[in-house]
């Protein structure tokens, strides 16, 4: 990342304590807001993440960054018997815990507290790891893919859903605009932490995507590294493996 974006630019926590006090703070609104600010959109990527894990017919599934647990939920679409929702932000599992409980899905999905740059999990523990808009807000990028790697069994998979910058025009403009003028406006208007969208935003538009990432990808030991973008690159997924 070229330079370090923090939630609360006058803070003296670390970013990792910033960006657990957002989402606790936003963790009610965070599902119905997203659908707001995505248009939707967010699902279709989602699916698109699930079909990818579940063709490797994995076992088990660590979902980090799980916040409010859209994507663990998802996954249990596919034959595996365990998966974990990890997230740092207590205010968001919680939300998840409800979720998973109307679902009856206690049997399949753990909601588990924990910083994803330390995890508490063995070496090669799960068949496949995803984070869903998760990995922007790490701490240290390198660190926390370093343990992604160390917990993936090898063979395993991992997927990445972050968003990203589209690089044709109309759509890089179009992009541009409503990041920078209509998303904030709404997380003012709607959110009741007023700065945490245009934090996102923010972050969004200076982390490295596309190559850039698979390259990070590959520095920490990652094998058949791919970019696929998604609605005209508003959005990338990631896929990876560990040899």
């Amino acid at each position: 990342m070229s330079k370090k974006i923090t939630p609360y630019k006058n803070s003296n926590l670390s970013k990792k304590e910033q960006v657990t006090q957002m989402f606790d703070t936003i963790s009610k609104e965070y599902d119905s807001l997203n659908r707001v600010i995505s248009f939707g959109i967010d699902i279709k990527w989602r699916k698109k993440v699930v079909s990818i894990v579940g063709k490797q017919n994995p076992d088990t599934i660590l979902d980090i960054a799980t916040g409010t647990g859209d994507l663990a939920i998802n996954l249990a679409k596919t034959n595996a018997s365990k998966i974990v929702g990890f997230d740092i932000s207590p205010g968001m599992l919680e939300v998840g815990k409800q979720k998973i409980a109307k679902k009856k899905l206690n049997n399949k999905i753990e909601m588990v507290l924990g910083d994803s740059e330390k995890m508490p999990f063995t070496d090669n523990s799960f068949d496949a790891i995803t984070v869903a808009f998760g990995v922007r807000n790490f701490e240290n990028l390198e660190k926390g893919l370093t343990e992604i790697l160390r917990v993936l069994k090898p063979n395993g998979t991992f997927v990445i859903l972050e968003t990203s910058v589209p690089a044709k025009t109309p759509y890089k403009q179009g992009y541009k605009f409503y990041t920078k003028r209509i998303l904030p406006l709404i997380g003012k208007l709607f959110s009741r932490d007023k700065v945490a969208y245009s934090y996102l935003c923010e972050s969004a538009s200076v982390f490295p995507y596309g190559e850039a990432l698979n390259n990070i990808l590959r520095k920490i030991g990652f094998i058949n590294a791919e970019a696929l973008p998604q609605t005209f690159g508003v959005a990338t997924i990631y896929t990876a493996s560990k040899s």
